[in-house]
């Protein structure tokens, strides 16, 4: 059975700002995965002031989006609580908060590999 990966908006620009492939970095380290973009991420990337918003719009396309009670972060802890999923992200608030909630963390260490926190 696939392990459960939501994607945040910085995981969904990784591979165009430090060029990382990243259902192959993802697989490295969980094995098989299931990619879950939360459907308020569309609607982050839509608004981005980013050189590489529309090809990461066109990246979180070809996972499955799913839509959200909430918004922002909160939607991001929402789906991975419901979904039992890492969250692949660098954005530091977010992962403390997902830390609080108990959630399994991947980021990527030094901008060449992913690590998961799971304190």
């Amino acid at each position: 059975m696939a392990t459960n990966v939501i994607l945040d908006t910085n995981a969904l620009l990784m591979p165009f700002e430090v060029k990382l492939n990243l259902d192959l970095a993802v697989r490295q380290v969980l094995g098989d995965v299931h990619f879950i973009v939360p459907g308020p991420i569309i609607g982050e990337l839509k608004r981005l002031e980013n050189k590489f918003s529309a090809v990461a719009l066109e990246l979180a396309r070809r996972y499955e989006i799913v839509q959200t009670e909430s918004s922002g972060d909160a939607a991001v802890i929402e789906l991975a609580q419901r979904t039992k999923a890492y969250v692949l992200t660098n954005d530091k608030d977010l992962r403390r908060k997902l830390r609080n909630a108990g959630v399994p963390v991947m980021y990527l260490r030094s901008g060449t590999h992913l690590v998961i926190d799971v304190r």
